[in-house]
């Protein structure tokens, strides 16, 4: 054995800096490319936003003659690269009907929001007053001692969000100092005085209590006494939906145990939750879908989409030296494969979305009882992209539709054969088990067997045990808790 040299051919994969890029900004959610995108900003000057003022060519003029500045303020869009021009958006609604296009293609809260809804009413008390607050200001107005006072504001600060005194009075009580000689007696005095602040309900220590809380408040009636009596001794029969056993051991009938359960349930079980700091979640849709002329087409939101470009001074101040700065140079190049990469990277989300949009128009047209099965590898083949590329374009991304936003990933779903040889959609399964059990009978409720042989008579073969799984997906209790009176 000897050493010797050997030539050896073979070939490799490797990802460029350009490729990795590429790679990167397509996976990432609208708000990471954001934040992505502001990053190279503060670290590349070379790149900018379309939307700030241009740099005035007046600061150039120092570096060269009035005349050349003149010819390029005269002419700077031939004297510009293509690759340095304005980063231009997939086509929009504007482009094919301006009448057509509205302001709704901006940020949204969430899909399915009903006009009645008072969250935004919510989140602004709560913005304004917290709980801690609104308890501090009553007991301000009250007459007790420092002492009391003092002990009311303890027991205020171990207050949960939902207004609950989650923790016994007891341990509370032993973690006071020993020299302020504080009774248990005198946390539990202080107690009844938080109990008796607005809103009714706060300082209880468990739901049976918070209710209680609440009818004691009401003005008295049969209703009252018997949801009182509820509450007290039958809190658990009443979760359960025995109102056979509920009935026999009160002595009521079927109309006084419906008035003192519709009363039961109108009282508040949280009553803490309206002054909690609720943090908004909001969505940018990537990708707008639209019915024009008949079609569904899908577009890009232009709120989504970055506008960059480079930076002109710069760039004529590199283009000038006979010696090209290194530095500057490799700059440019980055800005450049950025502002290439994000127009590929929507130009990807805008292909994909509008396959998904051609596969799912039936969705759009009825709901989601009409969604087809579909499966990343159907996208993949019809575009000519890797499967997990579409997994990547499709995750984190969200599409505005006149039905609601929902991820791309929704529209993903496995399937259930029929007895024509076809197959349904998961996603349309679950829309007619919420169909059926919307329409049930409270008084005697469809059990998961039930469900299963009426979608078997409409051709959908789906076992029971898939028809639960499904079920509780769409938070649907069991059937003894789907009976009412």
């Amino acid at each position: 054995m000897k050493p010797a040299l050997q030539l050896k051919l073979s070939q490799h994969l490797a990802l460029t800096p350009q490729l990795q890029q590429s790679i990167k900004l397509l996976q990432l959610s609208t708000i990471e490319m954001q934040q992505e995108i502001e990053r190279y900003l503060l670290e590349n000057p070379m790149l900018e936003r379309d939307d700030e003022p241009a740099e005035s060519y007046a600061a150039a003029q120092q570096f060269d003659s009035p005349a050349s500045a003149e010819t390029r303020e005269a002419e700077p869009a031939e004297r510009e690269p293509r690759e340095e021009r304005d980063s231009e958006v997939p086509s929009s609604p504007a482009d094919v009907d301006d009448d057509r296009w509205t302001s709704d293609a901006g940020t949204y809260s969430g899909a399915g929001r009903d006009d009645d809804d008072d969250s935004d009413a919510h989140d602004i008390h709560a913005a304004t007053t917290s709980l801690r607050d609104h308890l501090g200001w009553q007991l301000g107005m009250t007459q007790l001692t420092e002492r009391d006072r003092s002990l009311v504001r303890f027991l205020i600060e171990a207050l949960d969000d939902d207004g609950y005194l989650s923790t016994p009075l007891a341990e509370l009580w032993e973690t006071l100092p020993p020299e302020y000689e504080i009774e248990l007696e005198e946390l539990e005095i202080a107690l009844r005085h938080i109990q008796n602040f607005d809103p009714t309900g706060i300082g209880a220590r468990n739901l049976q209590e918070c209710l209680a809380l609440q009818l004691k408040a009401l003005p008295d009636g049969p209703e009252r006494r018997l949801a009182t009596s509820i509450v007290d001794k039958h809190l658990e029969l009443l979760a359960a939906r025995d109102f056979t056993k509920i009935r026999r051991l009160t002595g009521c009938d079927d109309e006084e145990l419906k008035a003192a359960q519709a009363l039961i349930t109108s009282l508040n079980p949280r009553p803490g939750a309206g002054y909690a700091q609720v943090e908004a979640r909001y969505i940018t849709p990537d990708v707008i879908v639209k019915k024009l002329k008949g079609k569904w087409t899908a577009y890009i939101n232009p709120d989504a989409y970055p506008r960059l470009r480079i930076n002109r001074l710069y760039a004529e101040i590199l283009s000038r030296q006979r010696r090209g700065n290194g530095n500057l140079s490799g700059q440019l190049q980055e800005a450049r494969w950025l502002i290439k990469n994000v127009q590929q990277r929507f130009d990807t989300i805008h292909r994909v979305t509008q396959a998904i949009v051609d596969r799912q128009r039936q969705f759009f047209e009825h709901g989601e009882v009409a969604m087809r099965p579909l499966v990343l590898r159907e996208i993949a083949d019809i575009l000519g992209l890797h499967e997990s590329t579409v997994s990547r374009v499709t995750s984190q991304k969200y599409m505005a539709t006149p039905r609601g936003i929902f991820e791309l990933k929704y529209f993903f779903g496995s399937h259930v054969s029929t007895d024509t040889g076809g197959a349904c959609s998961a996603t349309a399964i679950r829309a007619l088990i919420k169909q059926l059990v919307a329409a049930e009978d409270g008084k005697k409720p469809l059990s998961d067997s039930q469900l299963s042989e009426i979608l078997g008579q409409q051709g959908i073969v789906v076992a029971r045990r898939t028809v639960a799984k499904y079920r509780e997906s769409l938070n649907i209790p069991p059937v003894n808790l789907r009976k009412t009176l």
